[in-house]
């Protein structure tokens, strides 16, 4: 029964997966976005093939996470947060949002949930029309967003556990190829303050910095 509870809890959280506003003065309260759709996406058999660049995150305290990014699937996508990488825009930001179970999400300049880079990007996902065959297992690094499919901004979030109801909904654009126990430390470990994943200030794991490797 108590699976069963977390197992609904967790879907239900999923529906608030809230992203960043775009370039605004005053950014607005994300909307929760529409209900994912219970079809997943079809990996090819080659889709991790072939040459990807690689980022590592450096994280106060837990160690390193290093993703691969598919720019052949979500090119707009990769484009932007290797922009951001490079600009050093991810620097001492934290992971605000920690769903053990389900994902931690991060790239917040403002901590808040509401915060983002002044840009926003298509949606690279089906619902939005565009075919995107990542589907959200554990390890996968997606775009966090809010209702509006082009609303995603700098946060993202990398998925803890099996989610793939959010599949042809959100924008996956890599996965972790090494450190997928940072992920775990970080979503296991990590108070939160209520049931949407919330943490205090003290609290949030804080992403030293994110660079491109070889």
């Amino acid at each position: 029964m108590k699976k069963v509870f977390s197992l609904v809890l967790i879907l239900g959280l999923a529906m608030v997966l809230l992203a960043a506003c775009g370039g605004d003065a005053e950014p607005e309260t994300p909307e929760i976005p529409p209900t994912p759709t219970s079809e997943t996406a079809v990996e090819p058999a080659d889709l991790w093939e072939g040459d990807m660049t690689k980022v590592k995150i450096e994280i106060e305290d837990y160690g390193d996470i290093i993703l691969e990014l598919n720019e052949s699937v979500a090119p707009i996508t990769v484009e932007n947060f290797l922009g951001l990488v490079n600009d050093g825009f991810y620097d001492g930001l934290t992971f605000h949002r920690i769903i053990d179970g389900f994902m931690i999400q991060g790239g917040d300049p403002e901590g808040t949930g509401m915060g983002g880079s002044g840009t926003n990007i298509t949606g690279e996902f089906a619902a939005n029309g565009v075919d995107n065959p990542i589907t959200h297992v554990r390890g996968v690094i997606s775009m966090a967003r809010s209702q509006d499919f082009d609303s995603a901004s700098s946060q993202f979030f990398i998925v803890h556990q099996d989610s793939n109801f959010l599949d042809r909904e959100y924008a996956g654009f890599g996965r972790v190829v090494e450190g997928i126990e940072v992920v775990d430390a970080i979503a296991e470990n990590t108070p939160v303050i209520d049931g949407n994943g919330g943490v205090l200030a003290e609290d949030k794991p804080v992403i030293t910095r994110i660079t491109v490797v070889d």
